[in-house]
């Protein structure tokens, strides 16, 4: 049998349509850009992946708490944390056909990664695709606007009367609800520094995005995990949140090929150092997540606009001072498509037939098992017995329809890592036959192993 990486954003794009992954939002209306729902399969297998998250950096860490912060927040977080005067994206518009794009997609894609515009100013962007004459991706033309900056924050209003109304905002982040938080947190949790806040949550961009799935959206989910610690300790702390991060991905099968370390070319003004980890996407490489030493800048920043003491007191020796903070931040969507990516495979079997599989580790799995009966009518009452009894040990999920082949690549393509079938001879034994995902292979089981032998077999 002949394996190959053939994955393309295309395939994925399909294959999560038809097999209930991830559809279009708002699908019976022609959708809304860059807008995605999940479907029964997706929805699991991406609570999976924040339960994998959650376990690592928060149950199995010493000194982490976890938080559900709000999405709308006083106005002057966003003031403090500077996103009201510099969130902005560098767009232009065609003069011809009136799309807007990013300025620094736009050098990208012409450079095919060869130029980074993260580190070029506005001017420079400037110069370049006037230099080079890029031409709008759309049309053709080339008949930009110049470049100007537009904040990606979403704007609403609270207030049922317009006199009323108070301009508020769409968290375009999750980490301020961790910062804000910070003195709840060490008070009611009597958390002695160094210590973690963590977050999964919802936040929002209104920015153009290049149509690459969900790598970019403008509603996205974020896991991120914002580490308090002593100035002097916290470049010790970057490099072990770089190491956790990258065997954190590791954990979930990603192959090391596929994944490296991107340090920041240009530093926001506040932070001392910065790295992302990309991953090989269909698409090429780009950022998967980011880990950052934003030294003490987030709370002395709160602390000026909020007028409240944000100082940590060692109980030790009574010194006072405002923590530094490492961040750990991934988007959940972003992760998600990697997991896909990584996972997809089509196999070349014996006969020239061709399976298309999805190598989930089995914990990431939507479904653990899938109980199928060899016929519907002699064993259905049996298979559906054993599948109301191995849901209570974890998702299953169960299909009588076609043939026992077809029925076996539907679960290949989905993930699911083992399929068990329920045929003459478990009407009068009591075993079943276990089909391994991955290998193929089938060993003959007795009904009253079965749950534990796969609750050892999906453990994260």
């Amino acid at each position: 049998m002949e394996t190959k990486r053939a994955v393309t954003m295309e395939k994925l794009v399909n294959l999560c349509k038809t097999r209930g992954i991830i559809f279009p939002g708002s699908d019976i209306y022609d959708g809304m850009g860059n807008t995605w729902d999940y479907g029964p399969v997706g929805v699991e297998i991406k609570n999976n992946i924040k339960k994998a998250w959650w376990k690592k950096f928060v149950q199995e860490s010493e000194n982490s708490y976890g938080v559900d912060a709000a999405i709308l927040m006083n106005s002057r977080v966003w003031e403090a944390s500077g996103h009201t005067a510099s969130f902005s994206d560098p767009k232009m518009d065609c003069k011809e056909c009136k799309a807007r794009q990013r300025a620094d997609n736009l050098i990208e894609n012409y450079s095919k990664g060869e130029v980074n515009p993260d580190a070029m100013s506005q001017e420079e962007m400037q110069e370049y695709i006037n230099e080079h004459q890029i031409k709008c991706p759309i049309c053709g033309k080339f008949n930009w606007t110049p470049i100007r900056n537009f904040n990606l924050m979403f704007e609403t209003s609270r207030g049922v009367t317009e006199g009323n109304q108070n301009k508020i905002y769409l968290r375009p982040e999750t980490a301020q609800g961790e910062f804000v938080n910070f003195l709840n947190v060490q008070r009611s949790t009597r958390a002695k520094i160094p210590f973690g806040i963590a977050q999964i949550g919802k936040a929002f961009r209104n920015e153009i995005t290049p149509g690459n799935f969900i790598f970019r959206t403008i509603e996205f989910e974020q896991m991120e995990h914002q580490w308090f610690c002593k100035e002097g300790t916290d470049v010790e702390y970057y490099e072990e949140y770089k190491k956790c991060a990258w065997d954190f991905l590791l954990s979930l099968g990603f192959k090391e090929e596929n994944l490296r370390y991107k340090d920041h070319d240009k530093l926001a003004h506040y932070a001392k150092c910065a790295c992302d980890i990309q991953y090989n996407f269909p698409m090429g490489w780009s950022e998967l997540n980011g880990i950052h030493n934003r030294t003490d800048y987030d709370l002395s920043r709160h602390q000026e606009y909020s007028g409240k003491n944000m100082n940590y007191v060692d109980s030790g020796n009574g010194e006072k001072f405002i923590p530094y903070v490492v961040e750990y931040s991934i988007g959940a969507d972003r992760l998600m498509l990697a997991v896909l990516s990584e996972a997809y495979d089509e196999e070349q079997l014996e006969g020239g037939d061709t399976r298309i599989v999805m190598h989930f580790h089995p914990a990431i799995s939507a479904y653990k098992v899938c109980v199928l009966p060899l016929q519907k009518k002699e064993m259905g009452e049996k298979a559906k017995a054993l599948y109301k009894t191995l849901c209570k040990h974890f998702p299953c999920t169960y299909d009588e329809a076609g043939s026992i082949g077809k029925r076996y690549r539907r679960q290949d393509e989905i993930g699911t890592p083992f399929c068990v079938t329920v045929d003459f001879d478990t009407l009068q034994d009591d075993t079943v036959t276990l089909r391994d995902r991955d290998t193929m292979e089938q060993i003959r089981m007795p009904i009253s192993e079965l749950a534990s032998y796969v609750e050892n077999k999906i453990k994260y």
